[in-house]
């Protein structure tokens, strides 16, 4: 049960109704995370603004972007982002068994994704912390300085809205993501 009711476009903060108007449009309905998010303008700015800045400056595309939120949110052991993600995942090009070996933390049949992917969860799991040898991989794999920086962003937004949904208890309010096989 969530702990702060889910506003409508009609009963958010005025403050908050411009961004929930896009993020509606954006996704074709207003979500429950972000409608939880309204009740303090702040927190739906940042997590705009965050998602803005990737959108404007990230050079990742999307299959690289969802398969960045289906790490960090099944390391979170977070079923509503898990459940976002594979629809944006699928969205953005990516298959079924693929997007269930990313979360599982399995080969995705992609050795230069997982290799960013092993760091993203690294440093998810630990705090922020990603051992030499992660980060080395990911480099000889080809992920250069930059995107390897860039991708703490991605980490950024992704724990941001894992723990939101944790902190709040947000009810899904989408398809949930397949059951990880054991």
């Amino acid at each position: 049960m969530p702990r702060v009711p889910v506003h409508t476009l009609d009963t958010a903060p005025e403050q908050a109704r411009p961004v929930l108007e896009t993020l509606s449009k954006r996704m074709g309905k207003l979500l429950n995370i972000h409608a939880e998010m309204a009740h303090s303008p702040v927190v739906l700015g940042a997590y705009a603004g965050m998602q803005d800045a990737i959108g404007r400056q990230g050079t990742f595309d999307g299959r690289t972007r969802e398969a960045i939120a289906l790490a960090v949110g099944a390391a979170d052991h977070c079923d509503y982002c898990q459940s976002a993600h594979t629809a944006g995942g699928k969205a953005a090009g990516l298959d079924p068994e693929r997007m269930l070996a990313i979360r599982a933390g399995r080969p995705s049949g992609d050795a230069k994704l997982d290799s960013l992917l092993a760091v993203m969860r690294e440093a998810a799991t630990e705090v922020g912390t990603v051992g030499d040898d992660t980060w080395q991989q990911a480099q000889a794999a080809g992920w250069s300085d930059e995107q390897l920086a860039e991708g703490f962003a991605h980490l950024a937004v992704n724990l941001f809205t894992n723990y939101f949904n944790h902190y709040v208890g947000t009810e899904l309010d989408l398809p949930p993501a397949p059951t990880l096989p054991a």
